[in-house]
């Protein structure tokens, strides 16, 4: 599932391309995804020029004068800024074309991505988010603050979007290795100190995904059609049974939440 730097990947390749771009018309080749497609993006975003784009979570915000596009790439979407000439792929579900006569192309295999409008930037989707990982408010004391009392396991704590955004499963794993804290520890018994550690390796984990394109495991593709590098350099990410990086360990994987966590028993205590 593309996750923070996954779509901070997708953002950062967008800007250059459509910002201040004008849309032409928006096709909907399809109802649905996830919700329903609003219908009248094909007429409330004609003649309507890109004003920037953010980020929130994992939601690419399109801002124009007439609202917010806020489009979400599920379990298997990415995002393609194309000539007007390339023909459709299959599951490309939802485009809009410039008047530059290039087409931004949401294509989504799974179909549990998401296109929707706002008028005034506000959404229920996104209205509760917690704070960005990678912001001034996501602090030393945040976490510890925050977990008092938790009995939930720690890699679901900050796996929880309404505590920090964009935390994925992945990222997790990675972030609490580097901090050498299990990810069966409850939360509220992890201490202030180790706390501040996670938070640091969480900053650290996600900056470098960033810069590395993002993780690509499967579906996930960047503006440009190139893979995502990270997953070159996970430590215990689907490394069940492998050497750990940092002793002689294997790596092990357990589930929680119904999701692979694997980390070294070794490592992190």
């Amino acid at each position: 599932m593309p996750e923070l730097p996954e779509v901070e990947t997708t953002k950062l390749g967008l800007e250059p391309l459509i910002v201040n771009q004008t849309v032409e018309r928006a096709y909907l080749h399809r109802a649905n995804l996830r919700w329903d497609m609003p219908k009248h993006l094909v007429t409330t975003l004609s003649n309507q020029s890109v004003n920037k784009i953010q980020r929130r979570g994992k939601y690419l915000l399109i801002k124009f004068d007439v609202g917010t596009l806020i489009i979400h790439l599920g379990m298997s979407g990415s995002i393609k800024v194309v000539d007007n000439d390339t023909p459709l792929e299959k599951h490309d579900h939802f485009e809009l074309v410039f008047m530059n006569r290039k087409r931004l192309r949401l294509n989504d295999p799974r179909r549990f991505g998401a296109v929707l409008f706002s008028e005034n930037g506000s959404h229920p989707l996104l209205d509760n988010l917690g704070v960005e990982p990678l912001e001034g408010l996501f602090d030393n004391e945040y976490l510890y603050t925050r977990s008092h009392k938790k009995q939930q396991n720690i890699k679901a704590f900050i796996m929880d979007s309404k505590v920090v955004v964009g935390v994925g499963n992945i990222y997790a794993c990675e972030s609490l290795h580097q901090a050498g804290i299990s990810p069966e520890r409850k939360a509220g018994s992890v201490g202030k100190k180790c706390y501040a550690l996670l938070t640091q390796c969480i900053k650290n984990i996600l900056t470098q995904a960033i810069k590395a394109g993002g993780t690509t495991l499967q579906d996930f593709s960047a503006v440009d059609g190139k893979p995502g590098y990270f997953s070159q350099t996970l430590s215990v990410y689907g490394r069940e049974n492998e050497n750990c990086m940092q002793c002689d360990s294997k790596i092990t994987r357990i589930i929680q939440n119904q999701r692979s966590t694997f980390y070294c028993r070794k490592c992190q205590t």
